[in-house]
């Protein structure tokens, strides 16, 4: 079996949090725009028949295609034993997954308040006003909740859903990976109040196949045309 993953081919983005669960399950894919360019994934957009997504992520299975962040790892859980395998623990995994797609929204529009058609450049202070409120009010807020989670999880605090790694834990570590990127400061301030989150991050890190992942090419670095943005002057420390 091997998948087609259509995302832009120079930034993380969504389409990582699939890359990530194709790495982990061992799943043969294919990143076409990085393969084959940008202009094959815009081809087959317009040539596409049936059911046509919003946006890019989306995954080609065979004849299935599949948009939308979590409806893909979703998919993809169930097929990799990458989810809990009973209806309650799914739809479990599905709302966290939810709810970080949230955080990750908030995130970027730290750097983009007002439209993403718009520059940084040109919503610079509405950014530092947002920035200061997401990172003093809602970024702890979002981290809080998922340390309960895990503390509260009843197969054990390893993991935010079930007793074995999930597609939630591999966004997890993402959410804190480009958290780290985009607010050094303010995540070395907020670290020490959410050790079970931190060692989540550090146990999916370890994974055999998600360290090889990151240390080879098919990892894109973080930069600042993705969701995670390094400005210094929005990193004014969590308070």
């Amino acid at each position: 079996m091997t998948y087609e993953l259509y995302y832009w081919p120079s930034i993380q983005g969504r389409g990582e949090l699939v890359r990530l669960a194709l790495e982990e399950a061992g799943a043969g894919y294919v990143d076409v725009a990085r393969t084959r360019g940008v202009k094959a994934m815009q081809q087959y957009l317009a040539s596409a028949a049936g059911n046509l997504p919003f946006a890019p992520p989306f995954l080609r299975d065979g004849e299935r295609l599949i948009g939308q962040t979590a409806n893909i790892l979703l998919y993809l859980g169930a097929r990799h034993e990458l989810a809990p395998q009973d209806e309650p623990g799914r739809l479990r995994a599905n709302e966290l997954q939810l709810t970080l797609a949230d955080l990750i929204v908030e995130f970027h529009d730290t750097h983009h308040p007002i439209g993403s058609g718009l520059y940084y450049e040109e919503q610079k202070p509405e950014a530092a006003h947002r920035a200061r409120d997401f990172l003093h009010h809602r970024l702890p807020k979002f981290l809080s909740y998922f340390e309960q989670v895990l503390v509260r999880n009843p197969a054990g605090d390893r993991h935010l859903v079930g007793e074995r790694l999930s597609y939630v834990d591999l966004t997890a570590f993402q959410v804190i990976e480009g958290a780290r990127y985009a607010f050094p400061r303010s995540m070395k301030e907020l670290a020490a109040r959410y050790p079970k989150l931190m060692l989540l991050h550090e146990h999916v890190r370890r994974r055999p196949r998600i360290e090889a992942y990151l240390a080879s090419p098919r990892r894109i670095a973080f930069n600042e045309q993705g969701i995670f943005r390094h400005y210094p002057e929005l990193d004014l420390g969590a308070g």
